[in-house]
């Protein structure tokens, strides 16, 4: 049986918004699946986090709509990308922003 963790973590580019999903295997390894298809690897959660807010990614589930404002999206109108498999979430892993927002 597998203990997999996924954890969704969002960024806001110019008018684009792009979706990683760090990913915690049993074993320790996390697992960091971005917005251009690859999956990179880390020895462990803390790594991978590191690398997320380097990037300037901020976790979905810490967001209140405040936080969503200021990333430039609706908190109540966005969800995670959702699929079967890494290929159903690519093309969901960037979302163009709604325009008119500043």
């Amino acid at each position: 049986m597998s203990d997999e963790r996924d954890q969704w973590w969002i960024a806001s580019t110019g008018a684009t918004l792009v979706w990683a999903r760090l990913r915690i295997l049993d074993s320790g390894v996390a697992e960091v699946f971005g917005a251009r298809g690859e999956t990179l690897r880390y020895d462990d959660e803390d790594a991978a986090r590191m690398a997320l807010l380097d990037a300037e990614f901020r976790t979905f589930d810490g967001l209140d709509a405040e936080d969503a404002a200021l990333l430039g999206f609706d908190f109540d109108s966005l969800e995670p990308p959702q699929g079967m498999n890494d290929d159903e979430l690519l093309p969901q892993m960037t979302e163009k922003l709604l325009s008119g927002h500043s």
